[in-house]
């Protein structure tokens, strides 16, 4: 297994991956958020960035942008954020991302309130995005979300689009899963019923009731028990720490427990 961090985007990029590259890292998780990594300035630092991961030995995972909302009820709103999704995947095919992260849409405002409505555009706008990344030949991990999102929360969620699109692989988001779910039977489900397209992951801790992005172990989710699941069941890649402290060590920190309790190099 290898093991990433995520950049910050009010940072540089390139300090950036030589800051993960320090902490011992295999490769930088890119989020193409604004201001510092939308795709936009993302792609005039193209050269820039791939020297620097190229002299710091990392290799590359790419998340689209988190703030979008491709199922918007307003039509502008709507394309904005799908021309959004498109413009960064091509930065990611630019950048040869070997896999590429993308959240179900945001619902909220009026769009929580017609979820009748909203529901097909969710299916519109995921069909788009991964009609283009195939044209791109750029992987998709579809990743788990919280409650709140209201789409992509529960294992039964992503059945009819893992069966519609064989190539499509999920990012397991263990905080996310652990959110409102004190038991941890949703993770578990989801390791145990989908673990075989399970292409990727995300680790950080919290309390059951926010994405905290704690340090492993500061938290309540059951990560031995996780451990053991995920070692069954999924063949584990990528994992990358999404632990948003001051204290950088806490990624190391997180990583090595996270290595011993899956007993990975």
């Amino acid at each position: 297994m290898r093991f990433g961090a995520m950049n910050f985007p009010v940072r540089p990029v390139v300090a950036e991956i030589r800051a993960i590259a320090a902490l011992g890292f295999d490769y930088l998780e890119l989020t193409l958020d604004a201001p510092l990594a939308h795709h936009a300035v993302v792609q005039r630092q193209r050269a820039e960035i791939l020297a620097a991961l190229g002299d710091a030995g990392l290799g590359l995972v790419c998340h689209l942008p988190t703030f979008v909302y491709t199922a918007d009820l307003t039509p502008a709103l709507r394309q904005a954020s799908r021309d959004e999704i498109r413009r960064s995947l091509d930065v990611a095919a630019e950048l040869k991302a070997e896999k590429v992260v993308a959240h179900p849409p945001v619902i909220g405002f009026m769009g929580a309130l017609a979820m009748d409505l909203v529901r097909p555009l969710v299916e519109e706008g995921l069909a788009e995005m991964l009609t283009h990344a195939a044209s791109r030949q750029v992987p998709i991990c579809l990743e788990n979300m919280f409650p709140r999102y209201r789409v992509g929360v529960e294992p039964s969620a992503f059945e009819p689009l893992l069966a519609a699109w064989p190539e499509l692989r999920l990012t397991l988001d263990i905080g996310h899963a652990f959110i409102d779910d004190p038991k941890a039977g949703r993770l578990l489900t989801f390791i145990e019923t989908l673990g075989h397209r399970i292409g990727h992951l995300h680790l950080s801790d919290n309390k059951g009731q926010s994405d905290d992005h704690l340090p492993l172990g500061k938290g309540r989710i059951p990560y031995e028990k996780i451990a053991r699941a995920l070692t069954r069941h999924v063949a584990m890649e990528t994992a990358t720490l999404e632990i948003f402290t001051d204290r950088r060590e806490d990624l190391i920190d997180s990583r090595d427990l996270f290595r011993r309790l899956v007993a990975t190099d």
